[in-house]
C-alpha cells in the first residue's frame, strides 16, 4: 500500500461547504469502511481539510474522491502527496504494514 497525505482546498465561501458537509462525511465513511481513510478534517483556518489516506495507486484515491460531494458540486480541489511512513505509532503498525 502507498500511503498518501491529501489537501483539500475550498474553492467557495463556507458558507457553501456547510451545506454539503453532512453528504462529504457520510461519503468518507465508506473510505473509512474500505480502510482507505485513516483521519481527516478541516484546516484551522477553514480554508480546506486534509486526509491521510492509503491505496495500491494514486489513482484508488483519485477515483475514491471523483465521487464525494464536494467534488461532485465543484467546490473543492485535491492535491495527492505520497509519503514514506518509516516511524509511527506501534498502534498503527497493521495500518501501514
Amino acid at each position: 500500500m502507498k500511503h498518501f497525505v491529501v489537501f483539500v482546498k475550498y474553492k467557495v465561501p463556507m458558507s457553501e461547504i456547510e451545506k454539503h458537509l453532512k453528504e462529504h462525511r457520510e461519503y468518507l465513511q465508506i473510505g473509512y469502511d474500505k480502510g482507505l481513510l485513516l483521519c481527516s478534517g478541516p484546516q484551522n483556518p477553514k480554508v480546506g481539510g486534509v486526509v491521510i489516506a492509503r491505496g495500491e495507486e494514486q489513482s484508488e484515491l483519485i477515483n475514491f474522491f471523483s465521487n464525494d460531494p464536494y467534488n461532485l458540486n465543484n467546490l473543492v480541489s485535491y492535491e495527492y502527496f505520497e509519503f514514506y511512513p518509516v516511524k509511527h505509532q506501534p498502534f498503527l503498525k497493521d495500518w501501514i504494514e
